[in-house]
């Protein structure tokens, strides 16, 4: 891919890099585990790219290969892949300049969605980046209620892991 083609991709990617952040904070726990897992999102991200069409925002589709990567990312064995050489070494993505473990409760928040299910961690995902039930209905091939009612019941799962641990917020 031309160099003019890596320049668009790599604006896109800081300008939406929050997702990046988010997916491998509520899917990973370890620094570790979260630096690896952002990785591949951009690996995952770059080799699509050239099958993105822009039919939907760059963010949307950015939202779904996070998601994707991350799912069957951590299905996988702790391995690291040996495709990492055909990715350009330079794609770091700068980091925020914020550091979640002074705010206590949002460590408390993330603790509590790391115990559950992929998809649960799914709904909160986009939930949290403010979309409406109807785009994560179709974000995840679901209807709207369908997405509501499943949104709720991971809140009231979380409260309950929240309580569960003693923390109060």
């Amino acid at each position: 891919m031309s160099s003019q083609t890596e320049t668009a991709f790599l604006k896109l990617i800081n300008q939406h890099k929050g997702i990046l952040y988010k997916a491998s904070r509520i899917y990973a726990d370890s620094v570790e585990d979260r630096e690896d897992l952002q990785q591949e999102i951009l690996i995952q991200l770059w080799k699509s790219y050239q099958n993105f069409k822009g039919n939907s925002e760059f963010s949307t589709w950015m939202y779904r290969v996070a998601i994707n990567t991350a799912i069957t990312y951590l299905k996988k064995e702790k391995q690291r892949t040996s495709n990492q050489a055909d990715v350009p070494h330079h794609f770091e993505v700068q980091n925020e300049d914020y550091n979640p473990s002074k705010d206590r409760q949002l460590e408390i928040f993330y603790s509590a969605v790391q115990e559950l299910k992929a998809l649960e961690k799914a709904i909160i995902f986009y939930f949290m980046e403010g979309m409406s039930h109807k785009e994560i209905g179709d974000n995840m091939g679901i209807s709207e209620g369908n997405a509501r009612v499943k949104l709720n019941r991971t809140k009231e799962k979380i409260q309950q892991i929240i309580k569960k641990s003693g923390y109060e917020f």
